[in-house]
């Protein structure tokens, strides 16, 4: 169930290559869903097995008490046919027991995984607005966008800066278009 998951998740841990901590994060953020979806599917399925094993014991008490009974009152027909019912109810009974522990195990390392996530997630997090506002820039420089000095200098009129401003929002804007593949 969590093959894929995995899979996605190892890729993204190998791919230093992301400047951007933001995108990470996102990444993160998006497995960890997937992830925490993925456990309670599996916590699902656990509780169908748990009901399905009850009911088999109940079908095994069920077919041992038949053929006790039949027994008492000398039917070996029906003592025969109960305890070939109890054979495969007891069979059966084992393998859900076997079944039963193995997705408790499955979701104990499940959660003990996104539990690891949720720590990566929350470190991959940028921490700070300032951090967050310098990769937005790295964005626009990368896009071939400048960044503007701190302040206007004398020469620099407003709508000077508005257009400067401007073009760089429209160059991140393409940055990503092309990022997305939409262009």
């Amino acid at each position: 169930m969590f093959e894929s998951l995995k899979g996605r998740l190892e890729r993204l841990l190998r791919d230093h290559s992301r400047p951007d901590p933001r995108a990470r994060a996102a990444l993160l953020r998006e497995a960890l869903l997937e992830a925490k979806v993925g456990i309670a599917t599996m916590r699902s399925a656990l509780a169908a097995t748990e009901l399905e094993l009850a009911q088999e014991r109940r079908q095994l008490t069920d077919a041992e008490r038949r053929g006790r009974l039949a027994a008492e009152v000398s039917d070996s027909e029906t003592v025969a046919l109960a305890e070939r019912y109890a054979v495969r109810h007891r069979e059966r009974a084992a393998v859900l027991e076997r079944k039963l522990v193995v997705q408790k195990d499955e979701l104990l390392l499940a959660e003990r995984e996104v539990g690891e996530m949720m720590t990566e997630y929350r470190a991959a997090r940028p921490g700070t607005a300032s951090q967050s506002i310098e990769a937005a820039w790295r964005d626009i420089e990368a896009a071939g966008g400048e960044r503007p000095g701190s302040g206007l200098d004398d020469e620099t009129t407003r709508a000077e800066s508005e257009r400067k401003l401007k073009d760089a929002v429209e160059a991140q804007l393409a940055f990503l278009k092309r990022k997305l593949g939409k262009e």
